[in-house]
């Protein structure tokens, strides 16, 4: 079971062009020892992953997608939800403020991430009344 303290270490390991921007972001945001904000700082690790993208640098999205798929499929209840709300959501609203197409990053999201990534849009659309949380079978 993956837990919240391992987040930024599996998604480092799977994006390490973000390795040092995330140390001097984490310098620039926090006093030693201070407790970090997951939900804030992923915010600029989606900025970069966008980047890349802009860059047309994506060697390291087949290694972050599967990691956002372990953080859905194998994560406990903090960390599916964060890799809905705070992952897949922040690249969705991101994405939108840059006018890239959800389409581009739909093809590489895998298919448990691409069911939430779905449920984020449904819950925008106001097809469904909540984002987190278990999502129902469809009689």
């Amino acid at each position: 079971m993956i837990e919240k303290e391992e987040i930024m270490d599996r998604l480092l390991i799977a994006v390490p062009s973000y390795k040092d921007r995330y140390e001097r972001y984490i310098q620039e945001n926090y006093e030693l020892g201070e407790a970090k904000l997951i939900y804030v700082d992923i915010s600029d690790f989606v900025k970069h992953v966008i980047e890349c993208y802009q860059r047309k640098n994506t060697d390291e999205f087949d290694a972050l997608f599967e990691v956002i798929e372990e953080l859905h499929t194998n994560g406990d209840s903090f960390v599916k939800e964060f890799a809905t709300v705070g992952i897949l959501e922040s690249l969705q609203n991101q994405l939108s403020d840059k006018k890239i197409e959800y389409s581009e990053i739909e093809k590489c999201l895998k298919p448990e991430s691409k069911r939430w990534w779905n449920h984020v849009i449904d819950y925008w659309n106001g097809k469904t009344p909540y984002i987190g949380g278990p999502i129902k079978e469809q009689s």
